[in-house]
């Protein structure tokens, strides 16, 4: 008997074997990250979504991850730039690109760790490949603008009443001591090069005092981008508007909770407290066409 079509065989069952875990080369994600991921997606798939809106979503799976521990810097490793799956930890703007990156899946039907693994990579990174440090969307502004070009998003605050927004980034430029990954100089240069692009473009944003008059115009699951009266940076918090007793709250990872939770305030109420923000800018989840 010819040997041959078992060593192929074998030899291809060794390699579908690798595959997944070859495509995991450029990625961080710990046991319990990924236990939860696999728990979470399997939970979606079993789930009738098919009436669902993306918006509907977004509070659907960001209500899975109330309570759970706000950690920053978790995107900061030492070496080469990795893809960063976390889900027992999150920062604002990780909970953010974590609910979103699960309601796109869950809007195409596809629950796949691999699925997941790439439609973040989309979301986190310039042209929606990882390119090393400099390609992640470190400012929030420029995420959105970046995340509209790719069909993700659309920003809405102009049209619900928004004002121009002088936008002037330079602080990780200015302040690279706080960012181990800027000792290389080079790095240094692309990020400025990406802070002057943010300075020649367009926001909006919708002043805090103005809020109550454009605040039934946003939507629960509508992204919420908190700006600041800080001249050298451009967004200091992000999360989902959900609504509550009639009034628009905001679901986040809070530093202040130091877990996810609802703001027990209104959203304007919450931002007036704090003299640092300034606004909100609002954007609105585009139907995946990929």
């Amino acid at each position: 008997m010819n040997s041959q079509p078992i060593v192929t065989m074998r030899l291809i069952a060794v390699i579908l074997f690798l595959f997944p875990l070859l495509s995991y080369a450029q990625t961080v994600c710990s046991p319990e990250s990924r236990g939860r991921l696999e728990s979470i997606l399997k939970g979606l798939s079993s789930e009738d979504l098919s009436q669902k809106s993306l918006n509907d979503l977004n509070i659907e799976i960001g209500l899975r991850f109330l309570e759970t521990a706000y950690v920053e810097k978790t995107l900061e490793i030492p070496g080469d730039e990795k893809l960063v799956i976390d889900l027992m930890g999150l920062d604002c703007t990780t909970f953010l690109e974590s609910v979103i990156t699960l309601s796109r899946l869950a809007s195409q039907n596809s629950f796949f760790i691999s699925s997941y693994e790439k439609e973040l990579e989309f979301l986190r990174y310039r042209g929606g490949t990882n390119k090393g440090y400099p390609s992640r969307l470190h400012y929030f502004s420029d995420w959105i603008y970046e995340n509209e070009q790719k069909g993700i998003l659309k920003d809405i605050t102009q049209e619900i009443g928004g004002r121009i927004y002088e936008n002037n980034p330079y602080f990780m430029s200015a302040n690279p001591k706080f960012y181990p990954q800027l000792v290389n100089a080079d790095f240094v240069r692309q990020l400025q090069i990406t802070e002057e692009a943010i300075s020649h473009r367009q926001y909006h944003f919708i002043p805090k005092d103005e809020i109550h008059l454009h605040e039934t115009k946003i939507q629960s699951g509508d992204l919420i981008a908190i700006t600041t009266s800080m001249t050298n940076l451009d967004i200091v918090h992000v999360g989902f508007a959900i609504e509550r007793q009639g009034r628009i709250h905001l679901m986040h990872a809070s530093s202040g909770s130091m877990k996810v939770e609802i703001s027990v305030k209104p959203l304007e109420d919450y931002i007036k407290s704090n003299k640092s923000q300034s606004g909100i800018m609002v954007c609105r989840l585009e139907k995946p066409n990929r």
